[in-house]
């Protein structure tokens, strides 16, 4: 395993694993939010267009996950693999035809706030320190839209990370 132990970093850090085949990527946060607030931020569009994208995720097992990325071109259409309301979300990080990239959310109340375990499994042959990335700076998207703050993509969090994240998967 890979610990980011960076405690000045401008961004979520990450730990990794490697298990046959995929390279895993964990990130853990605590957000002053009750947990009722981040599930609606992970699952409402409304909110979801906020911090990730346009789209929506059905929230029930088996239901809809469509996102546009319109400014990257990326398109994730997919199905809900695991839910459990205010506590797990898991879908694939996928479109048609791709491999499956499982992108699970774990949600726990602590007092008032909610701690936040974001697992992505990734192929091996991917880019994992990028796909990391991406998702490092989406986590500073969502905690600066529960704080009330609007936000655009944070690419100086994505460039930062992703340099980061693939020296230490090299290593």
């Amino acid at each position: 395993m890979f610990d980011l132990d960076m405690p000045h970093a401008a961004y979520e850090t990450a730990t990794f694993a490697r298990e046959p085949g995929r390279i895993i990527a964990r990130f853990g946060m605590t957000l002053d939010n009750h947990v009722e607030e981040v599930w609606e931020a992970l699952t409402a569009p409304a909110k979801i267009i906020d911090w990730l994208a346009p789209g929506e995720i059905e929230p029930k097992p088996g239901g809809r996950v469509k996102l546009n990325f319109v400014d990257s071109g990326i398109v994730i259409d997919s199905t809900v693999n695991a839910i459990e309301p205010l506590k797990i979300l898991e879908f694939s990080w996928s479109g048609p035809g791709e491999p499956d990239r499982p992108i699970r959310f774990d949600l726990e109340p602590v007092g008032a706030a909610t701690a936040l375990h974001l697992t992505l499994s990734v192929p091996e042959t991917e880019d994992a320190g990028r796909a990391a990335a991406g998702w490092a700076a989406h986590l500073d998207m969502l905690a600066a839209t529960l704080a009330g703050a609007s936000t655009r993509f944070p690419f100086d969090v994505f460039k930062a990370a992703r340099e980061v994240f693939r020296e230490r998967l090299v290593g």
